[in-house]
């Protein structure tokens, strides 16, 4: 099976991100509906969608 490189995913749960500190790069861990915890950036919040890496599973973007 070849898999696209990119793919959008659902995000199906994600903590509230923190405030504080966010001048470097600060990522959370969110889970999308496929269970796979994927690092991303403090503003997804649940039901977002996001664009997925499939090679490395890596967070690319928000989808719009």
């Amino acid at each position: 099976i070849d898999l696209p490189i990119k793919m959008t995913l659902e995000v199906a749960s994600a903590p509230p991100g923190v405030k504080g500190n966010s001048a470097g790069t600060v990522t959370k861990l969110v889970t999308i509906k496929t269970g796979k915890q994927i690092a991303v950036p403090l503003f997804i919040k649940e039901g977002n969608k996001i664009i997925v890496d499939t090679r490395d599973g890596s967070y690319i973007e928000r989808a719009n």
